[in-house]
């Protein structure tokens, strides 16, 4: 078979592989959403069977034969940077699909799927110990796959694991940037703390904000940034997300009635990710290359939105009318400098996803910490609510009355997602940096951002992030699009400028 020949079969073997995956994202979405209780063990049949079919799409010998052909093929002529991308992300998928046995990836996604529905009454009913059954079963298959990977791609297990999410991230590289963190922020929050307690505390709007109106005006304030309902949807889950498939994007919130900022910043910020995903090239739809970036940049683009424009006085100029309409507002509550100062409130609490973010990050370190130590067996999953409240009280001076506001509040382990965590902050550190270049790039951003005219930001975000699909690494997508590789320095400054500047 020509090069030409093995390229355009392994098109068409990751389209069908791509298509396999929307399937399953639509049963994930429906799984979180919709589906019976009851229908759990049906459901996790479906995730195993079609997540096995997937697998063996990429690990057929047709296709480590196609690449190596490709290769030679490519290297001969004057291959464009999304070809090359495109052949870099199927070699990159396959070596993490083939060092997996196809029974390994059935057993662990039904196991992940039965988890997560145990996890969610666990959660409701704060019994941890209900969970422990089907989460060891889990980790022990993470462990597993861990182990797997580790040993055919040379690296650490929890690298191993890193790869799935972040290609080419390391421990080596997250500790020194996790050390920054931690050295930096114990630091700082004191000083947020003292200067924020010099100030009157904001007035929280009172309630009670039906449900219907949150939603509307989450549905408002979408559409200000693009998101078109005629490709997408927004329901209410247990844990805010963002999924679907290609073309059909899902996103997620929880409400609360005594508070409607809660979820309104979920939804911008599950926001976020739905722009990237509709974005993304359409000339590489259902090709490796077309795919996001991995997590981190992912995250990047729904803290952008949440943290550094949603909770921007600029926006909430624009978004403060929206809001009085939807609840018939008025009075100190209601007024800019007030929803300013309440939506960049710091307070050490104890649940990741309402965190602020100057404290988010020590979330993300307990979680690096102690999936780590879940791992690599220094901690039996018996302990971790103690360590779970051991790591809560040294890094953020607080301990969970209960496994509910502790470790039974997130869906990722349960759902098999070890490595994802870190993530988050390298996403945080990214947003800052790629706002940072936008603004850079237009002088006028925050008049127009005021005046509710958010295109021109996220036409921005169009060129240099979403349209860029995985055509480059990470990186190399930071440095094409700011001028420089991932710089945390960058993130410390916005934090310095937010909470101990002028604003």
């Amino acid at each position: 078979m020509s090069g030409s020949a093995a390229y355009a079969t392994l098109q068409d073997r990751f389209r069908r592989r791509a298509l396999i995956g929307d399937a399953l994202g639509i049963l994930d979405w429906d799984q979180a959403t919709t589906m019976p209780e009851g229908s759990a063990d049906g459901r996790a049949e479906q995730i195993a069977t079609l997540s096995v079919m997937r697998h063996e799409l990429v690990v057929d010998p047709a296709v480590s034969d196609g690449i190596a052909r490709v290769k030679q093929d490519f290297a001969a002529a004057d291959t464009d940077a999304w070809h090359l991308g495109n052949l870099r992300e199927m070699e990159r998928a396959y070596l993490l699909a083939a060092a997996v046995p196809g029974d390994l990836v059935e057993a662990a996604a039904r196991a992940n799927a039965v988890c997560e529905v145990d996890w969610r009454r666990a959660r409701a009913e704060n019994d941890f110990a209900s969970l422990l059954p089907a989460l060891r079963e889990v980790l022990n298959l993470v462990r597993q796959t861990a182990d797997a990977r580790a040993e055919a791609l040379s690296l650490a297990p929890y690298d191993a694991l890193l790869e799935e999410y972040e290609a080419g991230t390391r421990m080596a590289r997250l500790d020194p940037l996790f050390d920054r963190l931690a050295e930096f922020l114990p630091a700082f929050l004191p000083q947020v703390l003292e200067r924020q307690d010099a100030r009157p505390a904001p007035v929280r709007p009172e309630g009670p904000f039906a449900i219907a109106d949150q939603r509307a005006l989450a549905a408002e304030l979408m559409q200000a940034l693009g998101f078109d309902f005629a490709r997408g949807r927004l329901d209410i889950s247990h844990h805010p997300f963002c999924g679907g498939a290609t073309g059909d994007v899902r996103i997620t919130t929880r409400y609360n009635e005594s508070d409607f900022t809660e979820s309104l910043m979920g939804v911008l910020h599950e926001t976020g990710h739905a722009l990237y995903e509709s974005g993304l090239p359409d000339d590489w739809q259902f090709q490796p290359v077309g795919n996001a970036l991995g997590m981190a940049i992912h995250e990047s683009q729904s803290l952008l939105i949440e943290m550094q424009v949603s909770r921007s006085r600029p926006f909430l100029v624009f978004a403060l009318p929206h809001m009085r309409a939807a609840f018939g507002g008025n009075g100190p509550g209601w007024e800019v400098d007030n929803l300013y100062r309440l939506y960049t409130r710091v307070a050490p609490g104890f649940i990741r996803v309402d965190a602020d973010e100057v404290t988010y990050p020590l979330h993300i370190i307990l979680r690096y910490r102690l999936e780590q130590a879940l791992l690599s067996g220094d901690l039996d999953l018996a302990d971790l609510p103690g360590a779970w409240n051991d790591g809560m009280r040294d890094l953020l001076g607080i301990t969970p009355p209960d496994d509910r506001l502790g470790c039974l509040q997130d869906v990722h382990w349960p759902s098999g997602s070890f490595g994802y965590f870190p993530t988050y902050t390298l996403g945080a550190m990214a947003a800052a940096q790629f706002y940072r270049a936008a603004h850079g790039d237009m002088p006028g951003l925050e008049e127009e951002i005021a005046a509710g005219r958010l295109a021109p930001l996220v036409s921005w975000l169009r060129t240099h992030v979403h349209g860029q699909g995985s055509c480059r690494t990470a990186d190399e997508l930071l440095s094409r699009a700011t001028g420089e590789p991932l710089n945390p320095e960058i993130f410390l400054a916005h934090l310095e400028a937010r909470y101990l500047g002028n604003s």
